[in-house]
């Protein structure tokens, strides 16, 4: 099912693959933000279906901001990283960078609550990664 997805990811290159990405997986990227402040005002402004969140942004942290916008109530999220996914809020669902995008689809699945385990068909998609 697509979703309306808010990225949070300070490296330009990266939002630009994920975005592409999720696109051709069916999603909705309603926005791209680099800074801790920027997703906060972003998630306000465009309450999105579902949050992918870089750990450790340049300004700020995708935790914290993430700890923001839940204050205002829960949206389904995930954390993305290239460090130590175990920084990361216990029982967050984590991508630890690069992942594939069927460990995308299934991230996603399991932080909607939406088929948590991609199908054989998933396992078939050409492994376009994302570093």
């Amino acid at each position: 099912m697509p979703c309306r997805v808010l990225l949070v990811e300070d490296d330009a290159m990266i939002g630009w693959m994920l975005t592409e990405t999720l696109a051709a997986m069916g999603h909705d990227v309603c926005a791209v933000e680099a800074t801790e402040g920027a997703a906060v005002a972003a998630a306000a402004r465009h309450r999105p279906d579902l949050l992918i969140v870089d750990m450790f942004l340049a300004e700020g942290s995708g935790i914290s901001a993430m700890e923001r916008i839940t204050r205002a109530g829960p949206v389904p999220h995930l954390f993305m990283s290239g460090n130590d996914p175990h920084m990361a809020p216990l029982h967050a669902e984590v991508l630890r960078k690069p992942f594939r995008e069927a460990d995308l689809a299934a991230a996603i699945g399991r932080a909607t609550g939406k088929s948590g385990r991609p199908g054989p068909e998933a396992s078939a998609v050409p492994a376009r990664g994302v570093s």
